[in-house]
This record gives C-alpha cells, sequence and structure tokens, in this order.
C-alpha cells in the first residue's frame, strides 16, 4: 500500500484537480494507448496536441492531455506501457501511481495478460472504476477477412460478398475477445464485466459527434465513461449543491 506521501507525490505528478476527472490509459507496451487517448479527445494522430505515436514504445513518460472542449472536465493520460525493461509487469501499477485516478482503462491489443489482470486486481483493491477495452478493431477484422481468402484488390468480389465477410469477422472478433477475457477473469476470481471492442479512427469519429458506420462498441464505452466521470463528480459536490453538468 502506499504511504500518505507517496498518495501525495503521485498526485502532484499528474497535477491532479478536486474539479477534474482524471482517466488513465494503462496496459503492455505497444497496445495503442496513445492512439486511444488521441481518440477519445476527438484528434487525430497528426493533431499538434496529440499524444504521440509510433512503430515502437514511444511513450516512456506520463502525458498529460485535456479535453479539447474545455466544457468538458475531464482529463486523460498516457501511460509507459508496463511489460518492457523499464517498468516490469510487477512494479506496474505503484510505479505509475495509477492508485491517484478517478477511472483506468485497461488496454490490450491481441492478447488479455497476466499484466492486465494484475491491474485489475490492484484496481479492485483501490474501488477504482476499470473498463476493459480491446484495441484496433479494425485491423483485426481485416486481418481476419485475409484469413478466409478475402482480397481487398480482388475486382471480383461484390460488396454484398464483402459486407458479409466483414460481419462474420467482427463477430468472431468480439466473441473470442469476449470468452477469451472472461475465462482470464475466472481464473483470477475476478467477477466478469463487459469488455469493448473499438477501433481508434471510430472512436475519434464518435467522439466528434459523427455516426461512422462501422461501429462496435465504441458509443457504448463513451457513454459508460462519462456516466461515470458524472456521477462520481456528483458524489463529491458538497451537500446543497446541484450539478450543472459539462
Amino acid at each position: 500500500m502506499p504511504s500518505p506521501q507517496e498518495i501525495r507525490a503521485a498526485q502532484a505528478k499528474i497535477q491532479y484537480q478536486e474539479n477534474l476527472f482524471h482517466f488513465a490509459v494503462a496496459g503492455r507496451a505497444g497496445a495503442g494507448k496513445s492512439s486511444l487517448v488521441n481518440a477519445f479527445r476527438g484528434i487525430s494522430n497528426r493533431d499538434a496536441s496529440s499524444a504521440r505515436t509510433g512503430v515502437t514504445e514511444t511513450t516512456v513518460t506520463l502525458g498529460r492531455y485535456p479535453d479539447p472542449d474545455e466544457r468538458c472536465h475531464h482529463v486523460w493520460y498516457d501511460l509507459p506501457g508496463a511489460g518492457t525493461i523499464k517498468i516490469p509487469d510487477w512494479q506496474y501499477f505503484n510505479a505509475q501511481g495509477l492508485y491517484v485516478f478517478d477511472c483506468i482503462v485497461v488496454l490490450f491489443d491481441n492478447r488479455f495478460t497476466n499484466t492486465d489482470v494484475a491491474i485489475l486486481l490492484n484496481c479492485r483493491r483501490f474501488k477504482i472504476p476499470t473498463y476493459i477495452v480491446r484495441s484496433k478493431a479494425d485491423q483485426h477484422i481485416r486481418n481476419m477477412m485475409k484469413e478466409t481468402g478475402y482480397n481487398s484488390d480482388d475486382e471480383n468480389v461484390d460488396r454484398t460478398q464483402r459486407a458479409a465477410l466483414y460481419t462474420a469477422a467482427r463477430e468472431q472478433l468480439v466473441n473470442e475477445t469476449r470468452h477469451n477475457v472472461k475465462a482470464n477473469l475466472a481464473e483470477a476470481n475476478l467477477p466478469d464485466q463487459r469488455v469493448y471492442v473499438v477501433s481508434s479512427s471510430c472512436l475519434r469519429a464518435v467522439a466528434k459527434g459523427e455516426q461512422p458506420k462501422k461501429v462496435i462498441d465504441e458509443i457504448h464505452l463513451l457513454n459508460d465513461l462519462y456516466t461515470e466521470a458524472q456521477a462520481r463528480r456528483v458524489c463529491r459536490e458538497p451537500a446543497g449543491e446541484i450539478s450543472t453538468g459539462d
């Protein structure tokens, strides 16, 4: 357990403020945390205020990113990835001061690992709300379509066939993901919880108020995150005050 001094130091590090809601995106290196932070904020990876992205693990220090909309009292944090030489799995939760965040998004790409389970176990100890998210859904769906013989350059593939292949691959991805996570949670004696399968491009569009065609869990994820933030914000307000919303 962190000492009071460690808690104060961790809060100072992230510039914790009582009137803000602090979202952390955590997980193994290379899972796509920076792209997801940018998507939550409704901006592209090329935007000047975006979290840095790259082929290799580019986030080596914590990044703090306020919501571009000043009316929103949300701050997003892009954390260095776990499972590297600098940040071994067993040190990750305390080393990153995850115990001071209001909500933690546990992000994974290909496999749900012991690192992710460890984060969830620690969050449960500290009663921190968590959201399990699988990223890069669009890439995974394309790869699954290719495994069935689909070739995007093949002019003989009509739209109906392409749509059927996409629907089948998406359903397979979602079902396999949820089955895998459910089994891992049960093995760790953790309660089952929803897994959100998303793509950063679709999530970014939803965050901007658009209505993309190929949504999976992006709308539900944003709604659930912000409902949680609003509920916890109301609980913090002194008795007699009424929330005006974001």
